[in-house]
């Protein structure tokens, strides 16, 4: 038995399409079928191989850019590090008057730093290379090197070791190869210099235009939205800043105990040791024990009782930090985990070495402040 078909019913008559119109990607045809679709794929696999193409080129400009990026990140935690101080100054004279202060101040510490403490530090390490066989010889003089060279007899010659180590000292050769070259080196003291002074130009540019900055910078926000987003960025900018002045402080007195330390104990190279205590201290924890375990090992040069003391004195000093220290300092400022800190250091110095290290910790802070005030309400709230 035949049923008789359907007819399809007449299409609604509507306004006439405009020329101009793109054309779809995706036609609907109505057909006795039923509703077919035709999709246009060369144009689809197009477009999208064209946003792929753009990707891989941005994140190659992103790659490249690394170090420049890096550079503006350290500027800028350091400029909100020091606005607070221009803050403070600003309850008695204009801003314009705490600016040149302040920056008269960073420049006058960094002179002082490269004219005090930079031919010292070249003092003591030339002083090092050119001692150093004569302090190869003591150590190999000393009464702990001879037991272990008697209870290694045969399988281990640590004499033999320590010629080795001085005639590879002794090679000017050896030492540039470690580096790469000379080439390599001096570019490498070059490029350092260079970044230090763009980043303490960016610094004193970012110092002098925060508020300029930070308006133009809410005004891509919806007014809606603008208030709120003005609230969390205040507070990041001022955790941030603690932060920043608060790490700053916990590694200048790692650096003054240190060299009052290593002056009593009798310490090689007493100011060189506590400046790189300095430097490890600004990147929290990973620092702080790399810097101590290098710097107990350079004291074996003076004797074992010398590193012994080094070592025990920094196992008490960082709980002494980790404990007393850091919470007062920190008290106001974000607290991070410490395994988030870790996680940050390793992935910031593999990313823009110690630059990047440096920096990921206060951008690990800045997160935790984003997830505390803008995530977790709207979790609350929802």
């Amino acid at each position: 038995m035949h049923l008789p078909r359907k007819r399809n019913a007449p299409a609604a008559q509507g306004p006439a399409p405009d020329d101009h119109s793109p054309t779809p990607n995706v036609v609907f045809e109505t057909t006795s079928a039923g509703t077919g679709v035709r999709v246009n794929a060369f144009r689809i696999g197009f477009m999208g191989a064209l946003g792929v193409l753009i990707a891989l080129v941005a994140g190659s400009i992103v790659h490249q850019l690394s170090t420049v990026l890096v550079y503006i990140g350290v500027a800028l935690f350091l400029s909100l590090g020091i606005d607070p101080l221009v803050s403070f100054l600003e309850r008695f004279i204009p801003r314009w008057s705490a600016i040149t202060i302040v920056v008269v101040g960073v420049l006058a510490a960094f002179a002082g730093v490269v004219f005090a403490v930079v031919p010292i530090l070249i003092q003591q390490a030339t002083n090092l290379i050119q001692n150093f066989p004569e302090i190869v010889q003591d150590i190999s003089r000393q009464d702990w090197v001879q037991d272990l060279s008697r209870q290694f007899a045969g399988s281990f010659d640590i004499n033999h070791s320590l010629e080795s180590l001085q005639s590879f000292v002794e090679d000017p050769g050896n030492l540039l190869s470690l580096g790469g070259g000379i080439l390599a080196v001096g570019s490498g003291i070059l490029s350092g210099l260079t970044g230090a002074v763009i980043v303490i130009i960016l610094m004193l540019y970012f110092l002098a235009s925060m508020r300029g900055l930070k308006s133009m910078t809410y005004r891509f926000v919806p007014a809606s939205r603008r208030q709120n987003f003005v609230d969390v960025s205040e507070q990041i900018t001022q955790a941030v800043g603690r932060y920043v002045v608060g790490q700053i402080s916990q590694a200048l007195i790692n650096g003054i105990l240190s060299l009052v330390f290593l002056l009593v104990i009798g310490a090689p190279l007493p100011v060189l040791l506590a400046t790189f205590a300095f430097l490890g201290s600004l990147i929290p924890l990973v620092g702080t024990v790399a810097a101590a375990a290098v710097i107990s090992l350079l004291c074996l040069f003076a004797s074992p009782a010398t590193a012994l003391a080094a070592a025990i004195y920094y196992l008490v000093y960082m709980q002494v930090e980790a404990y007393v220290i850091s919470p007062r300092i920190m008290s106001r400022a974000v607290q991070v985990p410490g395994a988030l800190v870790v996680i940050a250091a390793v992935a910031g110095g593999t990313i823009g070495g110690v630059l990047g290290a440096l920096v990921a910790v206060p951008a690990a802070a800045s997160a935790i402040i984003i997830v505390q005030k803008v995530i977790y309400p709207r979790q609350e709230q929802a």
